[in-house]
């Protein structure tokens, strides 16, 4: 199995399309409040973009913004700029989700052309976004999710991820002990033996992993469990069965940790989360 794929199999994400259509005027999205990303998919016309980090772009040809994190921002638009544009929230949800932004850039701007993979999903989300047919949102919000993979699979072929999951697999002393982790979280892993695994000695071991993935090794390990352990919560496996197969000897001890990282234990995050 590729890197991407390991990580999208243990990833709960969904982009939801918000808006389509002509854009006037200043709408702002993201903040503080926020916890979704944002994808931006110019069609035509005229569109400004000012990020609070600082980022300005003025696009005026097919192109799209990718912002994994929650980063708030302007999109801009005069009446005669004639700005067709779709727009997505992206939702990484925690766990898995979180180690993946914190990853990615938090701008990522770029064209797209019809003879590209990017740019024929985008043409394809387009075509669906602005023609009234039966079934259309969630043939849109299906397109939101492929081409927000195709983004991901971008971002690893241009190799512009610096720190964090993906650079973890894509390193050549840590890929084999991430595929371990993704494959076997209910080992009982400590750091002596992730760095047995990576063929390493203890403090080198931490030191790599820790600047490279940019989370502590048993940090990294948590996060992953959660993750997992929300994908089979939300395919109704019980809170004992789930513990086991995350890694953890009963449900008391995955409730004590999934609280402390997500503040809900796992049956109010499942109501939570299908509410």
């Amino acid at each position: 199995m590729d890197q991407l794929s390991q990580i999208l199999e243990n990833l709960s994400f969904n982009a939801d399309v918000f808006f389509s259509g002509n854009l006037c005027g200043i709408q702002s999205l993201g903040g503080a409040d926020s916890k979704k990303g944002h994808l931006h998919l110019l069609k035509s016309g005229v569109l400004t973009i000012v990020c609070e980090e600082g980022h300005k772009v003025t696009l005026d040809k097919p192109s799209v913004i990718f912002m994994p994190g929650p980063s708030k921002h302007q999109v801009i638009a005069s009446e005669s700029d004639d700005a067709e544009l779709v727009c997505a929230d992206v939702d990484f949800h925690s766990g898995s989700g979180a180690a993946l932004v914190n990853a990615l850039p938090k701008f990522i701007c770029l064209n797209i052309g019809q003879h590209d993979p990017v740019g024929r999903t985008a043409h394809w989300l387009f075509e669906e976004a602005f023609n009234k047919q039966a079934g259309q949102q969630m043939i849109v919000n299906k397109l939101g999710d492929i081409f927000l993979i195709q983004m991901l699979r971008h971002v690893i072929k241009e190799g512009i991820v610096i720190q964090g999951m993906l650079a973890g697999m894509a390193h050549p002393q840590l890929s084999a002990l991430m595929t371990a982790l993704h494959k076997r979280p209910q080992e009982q892993w400590t750091v002596e033996l992730m760095a047995e695994t990576a063929f390493m000695s203890r403090a080198k071991f931490a030191a790599l992993f820790k600047d490279t993935i940019g989370q502590a090794p048993s940090d990294y390990l948590t996060d992953l469990r959660i993750a997992l352990a929300q994908g089979l919560l939300k395919k109704d496996k019980p809170v004992s069965f789930v513990a086991n197969e995350v890694g953890y000897e009963h449900g008391s001890a995955l409730a004590r940790v999934f609280r402390k990282k997500t503040g809900l234990s796992p049956k109010e995050w499942l109501m939570k989360f299908r509410k």
